[in-house]
């Protein structure tokens, strides 16, 4: 997807932060929508649908986290990039939960905002299937299996399940809980241990230092994200 047709729409109430993201947008050639309230950012995208947005959760009609709810139950898969100051992991992992695809804490620069919204426009729905090779990692799921630069790792089968969940989902964080439901069951949700262990398993095989993972990175008391490419 080109970034130079690409529409952000962006739900935000204070004017000086509408002023700084609509700068730092339109200097990279984006077309910036704005939308102060949840009323009005439902409005502009039933007019005209975004390709990314930027969504604060403390607007003065709707909470953020209904608003997300809303949005997903009418647009399932335009990504949405939470930008607040609420910086709870408790707040992080709901926000998610609910739907959205990635959450920036205020206040961010500008290199990684863009960064984010690069990666969401990599990996919306619209611009084809999920990436199926990241790096020198590819998933083969034809033939249920991964490989590392060519060579086939052996994976055990619900190690294959956990990368494939992440490759379903590039770039995107997930939540324990999610990654777990997907793996193990919605039984499960509250098995952390198992997941941590699973984890650690799957980096040895596939991380050149799992110590420092490459490929599945830990987004500290929310969960984990496939890298970007």
């Amino acid at each position: 997807m080109n970034p130079n047709h690409s529409d952000i729409l962006v739900i935000e109430d204070d004017k000086q932060i509408q002023i700084f993201l609509k700068y730092v947008l339109e200097k990279e050639h984006y077309a910036c929508q704005q939308a102060e309230t949840g009323e009005q950012a439902l409005t502009r995208l039933e007019d005209r649908p975004a390709d990314v947005i930027l969504l604060d959760l403390g607007l003065p009609d709707i909470d953020g986290m209904d608003l997300i709810t809303k949005i997903r139950s009418r647009w399932d898969t335009t990504p949405i990039l939470v930008i607040s100051a609420r910086d709870q992991d408790e707040e992080k992992a709901a926000a998610l939960d609910l739907g959205a695809d990635d959450y920036l804490t205020k206040p961010f620069s500008s290199t990684e905002l863009l960064a984010r919204i690069r990666t969401a426009l990599r990996h919306c729905p619209a611009a084809g299937k999920p990436a199926g090779k990241i790096g020198e990692l590819a998933l083969d799921r034809n033939q249920h299996r991964a490989l590392l630069g060519g060579r086939e790792i052996h994976l055990t089968p619900l190690e294959y399940k956990l990368l494939e969940t992440f490759f379903e989902s590039p770039g995107k964080v997930l939540t324990t809980q999610m990654i777990i439901q997907s793996v193990y069951g919605i039984q499960y949700a509250q098995d952390t241990r198992a997941l941590r262990t699973l984890m650690a398993g799957l980096r040895r095989k596939i991380e050149p230092d799992p110590g420092h993972p490459r490929y599945i990175l830990t987004e500290i008391g929310v969960g984990y994200r496939l890298a970007d490419a």
